[in-house]
């Protein structure tokens, strides 16, 4: 297959065929076909990441998925954020969330920065 960028879905469609035909080949990482695999993916990726973008998590859902997953509740949140009235207004998007809370949900949650800074601010 000839390496070059990807313009449509059918090169797209047929780029990730090779690719997947190539994986069963095994090649050895800096061989020849090894380093054209490389390439196909990198190819691949850019057109996907131009035709099938992926919307940043929401901060808030991504905070309440948290609780969830950690069978929190707001009042254990209180502590992180100061009082019930603001976890509670803060998970109903009535306030918002702050460089401050973002760092702290980061660090208690586990929550990617990114993810709380996508559209918080």
């Amino acid at each position: 297959m000839e390496l070059k960028p990807i313009r449509d879905e059918n090169s797209y469609e047929a780029m990730l065929d090779w690719v997947d035909a190539q994986f069963d080949n095994k090649p050895e990482l800096g061989s020849t076909a090894g380093d054209d695999l490389q390439i196909a993916l990198l190819l691949i990726k850019a057109y996907e990441d131009q035709h099938y973008v992926i919307p940043s998590p929401d901060p808030i859902e991504a905070i309440k998925l948290k609780m969830e997953e950690k069978g929190l509740k707001s009042k254990d949140l209180v502590e992180w954020v100061g009082s019930k009235s603001y976890v509670s207004a803060l998970l109903n998007r009535k306030k918002p969330l702050t460089l401050k809370l973002a760092r702290v949900f980061h660090e208690k949650l586990g929550i990617p920065a990114q993810v709380l800074l996508s559209t918080s601010f």
